[in-house]
């Protein structure tokens, strides 16, 4: 009897797998040197502020994240699970090989699928006002959108409950996009769905997808909700990502957060607020932002920069730009406007 006890309480803790095996090609050159849900926004890489706003809507707090990833070395692998540190959570690393649809990813971390489970998949960041129920089956994060004949929809019934899941539809069926997020009360019973699906060679376009285990769990009378979420960030390709950067760093501004280090020097310098300056960072003669942010140990001098990001050990001289994304160990000294620099790069005017 204790043991059934002390199994039903292991299986009660909240758990977040994590799928981010992707190459990000879409944010190249930013992303040959480190997966893009490393990429900073805001001081932070965007996974970081994932599981963040993950944490912000569950009503308990996380026990594990399991992050399913590609052959990133083991600085990447240390660093996320010091993410998932950060957060008082255990975290662990799990290997897709070969990309083969998102429910085999999520299935590579399946040993996780038991109890209350998140899978967030790590291109995307949102913000909402609701909280977990843990009685309720299932939820969606969703987010309307203007044309949803580019994405996954939901269908709905009178009830508010979710009875289908449509990709990209060519007639309307609902203005109500799935943005990659889900909560199961019973990760298990994902699971067994999951490997039906592996097991009978279930197969669109070449891969194995979520959306058909959700369909054979609302087939099977899983009641899946809407979490309608205020605000949708994506993070795919350089331009979306400068634009995440300004809005992170808005927020983070209306929360008071302090966003410059006190180990920054700032000389003869302005900076126009919304900013992030890492630690040891060195502004001199310049105006820098808003909406910028500055990684540790970089330099900039004699430079008016404004919406970009620049990641850390990096010197930069005599820029002007804006709307632009500077990688790490980089140097650059001349003039632009829109940059995507990726990492240990040397240019010089």
């Amino acid at each position: 009897m204790v043991a059934q006890v002390l199994n039903e309480t292991i299986d009660k803790k909240m758990k977040v797998i994590v799928p981010m095996a992707g190459r990000g090609s879409r944010l190249r050159p930013h992303t040959l040197t480190i997966p893009k849900p490393l990429v900073p926004v805001g001081g932070k890489p965007i996974v970081h502020r994932l599981v963040e706003d993950i944490a912000s809507v569950c009503s308990e707090k996380i026990d594990e994240i399991a992050f399913v990833v590609g052959q990133f070395g083991d600085d990447a692998e240390n660093e996320l699970i010091e993410v998932a540190a950060s957060l008082g959570a255990k975290g662990s690393i799990h290997y897709q090989d070969k990309p083969l649809g998102t429910a085999h990813a999520v299935l590579c971390a399946k040993e996780k699928l038991e109890g209350p489970v998140v899978v967030a998949f790590a291109d995307t960041l949102f913000k909402a006002n609701f909280k977990i129920d843990p009685n309720d089956d299932g939820i969606l994060w969703v987010k309307q959108i203007e044309d949803p004949s580019a994405f996954g929809v939901i269908k709905m019934n009178e009830q508010g409950e979710i009875i289908d899941f449509v990709e990209k539809p060519k007639e309307f069926v609902s203005d109500l996009a799935m943005i990659g997020i889900y909560y199961f009360k019973d990760g298990a019973r994902l699971r067994q769905e999951l490997e039906y699906l592996i097991d009978n060679n279930i197969i669109k376009g070449g891969e194995y997808q979520l959306p058909d285990g959700l369909r054979r769990l609302t087939e099977a009378g899983y009641k899946f909700k809407p979490g309608e979420v205020i605000e949708w960030l994506d993070c795919g390709n350089k331009e979306v990502t400068v634009h995440t950067n300004q809005r992170v760093l808005e927020y983070d501004a209306e929360r008071n957060r302090s966003t410059v280090s006190p180990t920054a020097k700032i000389i003869e310098s302005v900076i126009i607020q919304p900013c992030y300056i890492g630690e040891n960072a060195l502004i001199e003669r310049s105006v820098i932002g808003p909406h910028v942010s500055v990684g540790n140990n970089t330099k900039i001098t004699d430079s008016n920069i404004k919406n970009s990001i620049i990641q850390h050990n990096t010197t930069i001289k005599q820029l002007v730009a804006k709307d632009s994304m500077i990688g790490s160990h980089t140097e650059y000294k001349g003039l632009a406007r829109d940059l995507s620099i990726g990492d240990y790069s040397q240019i010089s005017e």
